[in-house]
């Protein structure tokens, strides 16, 4: 076996050499909750959405829109917690399991894991509209408390709904309530440099990814077309261009006017990272990616852990060339 083929084999899980990861899996970030605050695991399995109970809740206006920080600043200050046995590979929960939620002033929310639930017809999140679980009255009334306003806690139905990732870039792929890929990875060498040139520095709870590495160079992991982790294949399909989220203050809900995007407009603008491609005046951080193995049925040992290396196996060639 020559070098290059033991080098694939190696990566694809069969013998032969020893390649030196690119970075490695610094935290894996899962979001139960769109737009409320991550939950920190040291595990988490694949599924065909992504990982385990990311963004498998929303919470919807009383038309059924769905809230997020851009419109509700506030939903950076509810707390989530799942049980931590949740992220284990083959646990499935009981009825005495819930997730329960926080918010200052407000007494904690109790939501089952497994009940009967009614079902609400067009619920809606950017492009998709279908059925959702409604979590019923106790979770309606302590998020309308909560934000003044009727609204109302949702599920994702996977049992009767899908929501496709968009064609032009990720064909065949699905997610829940993500705003549109089922993961966001971003590394902390990219925060660091960019916190070196931010008066203010800033946390990576601003960008909200789903993996966050380690050890590679600032930005390195936006030309990163395949990647190994724990013998997964995770593809880079588009970069992730940044709304106004990451101008809120995780820790008190407070808008900065204009930081950290005016920064980022001087050197992760498309206008400087993809000149040859029409202006869309966007900035970006993190890429986001799909699964490989998340097409297939399920199988065993599809979990990624805090820890594991991160092997490229594929680059672009430049930020010109990455798909936003």
């Amino acid at each position: 076996m020559d070098k290059a083929a033991s080098f694939l084999s190696s990566l694809l899980g069969g013998g032969g050499g020893s390649p030196e990861p690119a970075a490695t899996v610094k935290s894996i970030l899962i979001y139960p909750v769109k737009s409320c605050r991550g939950i920190s695991v040291p595990q988490a399995p694949v599924t065909a959405t992504g990982f385990r109970w990311d963004r498998q809740w929303m919470l919807v206006n009383s038309k059924g829109r769905a809230y997020t920080q851009r419109v509700e600043p506030k939903l950076a200050l509810v707390d989530v917690e799942l049980p931590p046995e949740a992220f284990a590979e083959d646990w499935q929960p009981t009825p005495d399991d819930h997730m329960v939620i926080r918010a200052r002033g407000m007494e904690p929310l109790r939501v089952p894991l497994v009940a009967e639930r009614a079902t609400i017809d067009d619920v809606s999140v950017w492009e998709w509209s279908g059925s959702a679980y409604d979590e019923g009255a106790e979770a309606a009334e302590w998020f309308s408390i909560y934000f003044g306003k009727p609204s109302r806690l949702v599920r994702f139905k996977e049992v009767s709904e899908t929501r496709l990732t968009d064609p032009e870039y990720a064909r065949g792929y699905k997610t829940m309530f993500s705003d549109g890929y089922p993961f966001l990875i971003a590394s902390q060498g990219s925060l660091d440099a960019l916190n070196e040139i931010l008066q203010e520095p800033i946390q990576i709870n601003r960008f909200r990814p789903n993996i966050l590495v380690d050890g590679c160079h600032p930005y390195a992991e936006n030309l990163w077309r395949t990647i190994k982790i724990n013998r997964l294949t995770f593809l880079g399909v588009k970069l992730c261009s940044r709304c106004k989220v990451p101008t809120i203050n995780q820790d008190n809900g407070i808008p900065n006017p204009t930081e950290p995007t005016e920064t980022l407009l001087t050197f992760r603008s498309d206008e400087v990272l993809r000149p040859s491609h029409k202006s869309k005046r966007k900035v970006y951080f993190g890429q986001n990616m799909v699964c490989k193995e998340s097409l297939s049925p399920t199988g065993k040992g599809r979990t990624i852990k805090a820890g594991d290396p991160v092997y490229v196996l594929q680059s672009f060639s430049s930020s010109d060339e990455v798909p936003a």
